[in-house]
């Protein structure tokens, strides 16, 4: 099982670990800072130094209760890795900020899209520094997405506290709206569900990274909007 130090701490940019498990150019480890992908944001990158060889991680998978980092060798292939090995990672720390920053940043764009205009999230995704999401709006218009960037930017300049805590999944149901997407993707298996709260804006589950107030994601902007479908449009922003 590996633990999560990005649940805890979403601003852990190295730490040391045990390899518990190898498969190929993959390695599990007991604990991990990487994330591996989820919920529309990407995995991490950045390195491992095993056995004094720095080796980058280009993709990481979660498999059940293991994190799995998937390695690119240096000009000499990987080094003989073997289990109970010693480990010392670092996250690609700028990448994985410039994501904190464009998660939270869709958090208050589906925050102010519910609270204003009970628009339910029918889709997402994001890259570092710009993020597209699908909402069910019959109509758009420039004025309209003009109207979202204004409020979007107003709740980034409030400076809201954000939050996150790991809740039992019947005490994680009792909380109102929980799940914007329009389909719950949530498992019956899962027992306990991590929330994240904009404090006076927005409080849903999700089990990504953030920014710890919403005044680090800088200003939002809305580049572009289209229809795709009677009743989905899909806004793009960008962070600055």
């Amino acid at each position: 099982m590996t633990e999560l130090l990005y649940y805890n701490d979403a601003y852990t940019q190295e730490f040391d670990a045990t390899i518990t498990g190898v498969d190929g150019k993959r390695v599990a480890l007991d604990r991990t800072a990487f994330y591996p992908g989820g919920g529309g944001q990407p995995n991490d990158e950045g390195w491992l130094t095993i056995q004094g060889v720095r080796l980058r991680v280009e993709k990481v998978q979660k498999a059940g209760a293991e994190v799995w980092h998937t390695l690119v060798g240096t000009d000499g292939g990987l080094p003989e890795i073997p289990v109970g090995q010693p480990v010392h990672g670092e996250l690609d720390w700028a990448r994985r900020y410039a994501l904190m920053r464009t998660h939270t940043a869709m958090h208050i764009l589906c925050g102010v899209v519910w609270r204003d205009y009970g628009a339910s999230v029918t889709g997402g995704n994001m890259d570092p520094g710009a993020g597209r999401m699908d909402f069910e709006f019959a109509a758009m218009s420039k004025e309209l997405v003009s109207e979202i960037e204004a409020r979007c930017n107003a709740e980034i300049a409030a400076a809201r506290p954000v939050r996150s805590q790991i809740l039992p999944r019947a005490e994680a149901f009792q909380i109102p709206d929980l799940i914007r997407t329009k389909i719950n993707l949530l498992p019956e298996g899962i027992s306990e569900i991590r929330t994240v709260e904009l404090v006076g804006l927005d409080l849903q589950a999700d089990g990504g990274t953030h920014v710890r107030n919403t005044s680090e994601v800088g200003r939002m902007r809305v580049t572009d909007y289209k229809s795709k479908g009677a009743i989905n449009k899909r806004i793009y922003v960008e962070i600055g």
